[in-house]
């Protein structure tokens, strides 16, 4: 196949995707209820509540109504965590630390495959569940800074990915709910004091988009 033949195909196949998708994108914010999970259980950790706030896109193939939603946007994960409960941080010259409230500010790309239910006789122009799933990505852009005594408690990973799955409904077309869990797929923050003793985040999330 030479290349004007390929180039035709391609151009053929985006316009018929053109024709066949539906695009839309809006604001969106949430709620993270997120926690910690260590590689061992040497401290108690508690639920922290952050914010989200992002850009959300969504191409959905009205035929079948399966497609993808992606974003752009700010997300805050963490936990509260008792370093107090052992002499290794609780001690001064350790660093003092009691029940330390552990934060990353992440700048968040969520890519999901998600499906829409488009085809119901009409009732999808007032309601249509909504099903995803995939990847999310964290980048750090700060954290919190955990540090008594000149000793910081913790070394932060930069960033972490972490696996997001849940559900929703659109309602009257614009107004999306939904909520979800991720889990930590790679690390997010390591104490300095142990080695290697890290710990992934993961949590429930609570969204509302309007989409235009």
């Amino acid at each position: 196949m030479n290349i004007r033949k390929l180039t035709l195909l391609c151009a053929s196949l985006f316009t018929w995707l053109a024709a066949a998708a539906q695009f839309s994108y809006g604001p969106q914010l949430g709620v993270n209820f997120s926690d910690l999970t260590f590689k061992q259980k040497i401290v108690d950790t508690s639920m922290q509540v952050g914010p989200s706030a992002a850009l959300q896109c969504e191409f959905i193939f009205t035929d079948f109504g399966l497609g993808i939603d992606f974003g752009i946007g700010y997300s805050m994960t963490g936990a509260k965590v008792n370093l107090g409960q052992k002499p290794i941080w609780s001690l001064p010259a350790q660093g003092g630390f009691g029940n330390e409230t552990t934060l990353a500010h992440n700048l968040w790309i969520p890519v999901h495959i998600r499906w829409k239910w488009t085809k119901m006789q009409g009732v999808e122009e007032y309601v249509a569940p909504i099903v995803y799933g995939g990847p999310e990505f964290n980048i750090q852009v700060a954290n919190s800074n955990n540090s008594h005594n000149g000793i910081d408690a913790y070394r932060f990973s930069g960033g972490d990915v972490q696996l997001a799955c849940g559900a929703g409904v659109e309602l009257f077309r614009h107004w999306q709910i939904t909520a979800g869990y991720s889990w930590g797929m790679t690390y997010m923050v390591k104490t300095r004091l142990l080695d290697d003793y890290s710990a992934r985040s993961h949590g429930w999330t609570l969204r509302l988009a309007y989409m235009f």
